[in-house]
């Protein structure tokens, strides 16, 4: 099966917009977030991506087919690390099928540096699949730390020797 990673120019905006609401009604299992007035859920960081340079999207095709989006950014939590993964987007009918796996090792070869991953509590399936990609893409050599007092966890590795 064909993965494809491939940076969002900014003719794909509309195409990650329709997912990330997709992806927000996901998440919206987690948060507390209601639709705006006109029936989305909107998100507000999503221009800044393809004008601000510590911006990186992404537009994940599996074949010729659209498969999700990954948004990668330089704003950390812990100081000293360099990227971190905004969002993480890939279809429902895509999961359970090592394709985010795939996807995630693609973006991180991409980006050489310490990296953190950032899930909610709440979110107990993201926790474990990032534990899980992590965890083979470094060989354990990974730490994990809980911050906001218990309200998110997160995962830190270095790649820069890639």
């Amino acid at each position: 099966m064909y993965i494809e990673v491939s940076s969002a120019s900014i003719d794909d905006k509309p195409l990650i917009q329709q997912m990330m609401e997709l992806y927000q009604y996901d998440f919206s299992e987690f948060e507390d977030k209601e639709l705006n007035e006109h029936g989305y859920f909107g998100y507000p960081y999503l221009d800044y991506y393809w004008v601000e340079d510590d911006r990186y999207p992404f537009i994940v095709r599996v074949g010729s087919k659209l498969a999700g989006f990954v948004l990668v950014n330089q704003f950390t939590h812990i100081p000293g690390n360099k990227y971190s993964i905004g969002e993480f987007f890939i279809l429902r009918k895509y999961r359970q099928q090592g394709i985010g796996k795939r996807v995630a090792f693609q973006v991180f070869e991409r980006f050489c540096g310490k990296w953190e991953i950032y899930q909610i509590s709440t979110n107990t399936v993201a926790q474990k699949f990032w534990r899980s990609v992590i965890g083979e893409y470094t060989k354990g050599k990974f730490t994990e730390i809980v911050i906001d007092k218990g309200q998110g966890t997160i995962q830190c590795f270095d790649n820069s020797e890639k």
